[in-house]
């Protein structure tokens, strides 16, 4: 069987990127991640490809006249590679219909959150801001909304009496690492089936191919 091949566009460290790595290396994941693609020329995910199999491109969103222009150039890139999976490890755009359309249900997001709890950015600071005792992470398709998109995966992280934004980023940033490929290794399995909002997981006993 063909492995399932993935694009990740990302903007920053690239940490989920490597999990996905890992994931990948460890054999937890049957897929081949076809390219990497930032829109930061500065971005340490460009770092950590350097010197490894896995192509890695600059898309500068500076360097086009419009947010259709960058993403035709993204999409183009994608499809060159014959992506199957659209994967945004902290890519600092909101995409477009445009986008989005071209790339329907096959891109997938993960959220600082268990959403629809605390939505867009700095989640972390609002979950704090408003006293929750729970938070954590979510993974989800995307949709033309603001972290909107049906849900595939959560995982809740407590939230401690004397966190910061800093602690409790980083114990959901740990379970980011574990939740983001596992639900791209359902994906890659076929055992995802999205009806309206809900997403329903196959288990592996009902007959998968």
């Amino acid at each position: 069987m063909n492995k399932t091949v993935i694009g990740v566009l990302a903007s920053g460290r690239g940490s989920n990127m490597q999990a996905i790595v890992d994931a990948i290396e460890a054999g937890r994941l049957d897929a081949k991640v076809g390219v990497v693609i930032s829109d930061n020329p500065e971005a340490n995910v460009l770092k950590r490809m350097a010197g490894s199999d896995i192509p890695a491109v600059c898309i500068d969103r500076r360097q086009f006249v419009s947010r259709q222009d960058f993403e035709a150039a993204v999409a183009e890139e994608l499809n060159v590679r014959h992506v199957e999976l659209v994967v945004l490890a902290g890519f600092m755009r909101i995409l477009s219909p445009y986008f989005i359309d071209r790339f329907a249900g096959k891109i997938m997001n993960i959220h600082p959150s268990l959403l629809p709890a605390f939505p867009g950015e700095n989640a972390q600071q609002q979950a704090l801001n408003y006293g929750a005792k729970v938070s954590g992470c979510t993974v989800h398709f995307v949709d033309e909304g603001m972290d909107t998109g049906p849900i595939i995966l959560q995982e809740a992280v407590p939230v401690q009496e004397d966190d910061t934004v800093e602690t409790l980023s980083d114990r959901i940033l740990h379970a980011e690492h574990i939740l983001y490929p596992r639900a791209i290794a359902l994906y890659c399995e076929k055992r995802l089936i999205v009806e309206g909002r809900r997403v329903h997981i196959i288990e592996k006993s009902e007959g998968l191919q």
